[in-house]
């Protein structure tokens, strides 16, 4: 007789990133959360003149793009979810919500007080409670976005 294996069982991050509903409670999401909250909070502390410092602390936090970033105090949910381009520039302030992919193109510019907004959440109450989902965001090269501008998907 032959065995069949089990179908493996999602993780709630590949459920997440796919733009499925997922369980943003789960453990190993809240502590990519905690994780990313560290890492911005040591970037947001760093001074101007600590270059190599702040340098290594953008390296760990994107998951691609940390070489050539400049930014200001910045916050986002997991950091790993973000992909940028060359010489990605962001102001004071700007927040990226990286439940799902955020590719940024080459020399693009960000405002300050931008946000980027990947999650989304069902309009029904019950289940609201318990999951979310998102959807990726891609904006490309050359792109300027001006201060306070808000990047959500629609549902």
């Amino acid at each position: 007789m032959e065995r069949h294996a089990e179908p493996r069982m999602p993780f709630e991050r590949d459920k997440m990133l796919a733009g499925h509903l997922y369980d943003p409670l789960d453990a190993e999401l809240m502590a990519g959360r905690e994780r990313a909250g560290d890492v911005c909070h040591a970037l947001n502390a760093t001074r101007e003149g600590e270059a190599e410092a702040r340098r290594a602390i953008l390296r760990e936090l994107f998951g691609r793009g940390g070489d050539t970033v400049w930014m200001q105090p910045v916050f986002c949910d997991y950091g790993t979810n973000i992909e940028l381009g060359e010489r990605v520039f962001f102001n004071f302030n700007c927040v990226v919500l990286d439940v799902c992919r955020v590719r940024i193109g080459d020399y693009t510019l960000f405002g300050p007080g931008v946000q980027i907004l990947t999650p989304l959440h069902p309009m029904k109450a019950e289940p609201r409670r318990r999951e979310e989902y998102g959807k990726p965001i891609e904006i490309g090269a050359d792109v300027w976005v001006g201060g306070g501008a808000l990047r959500a998907i629609p549902e």
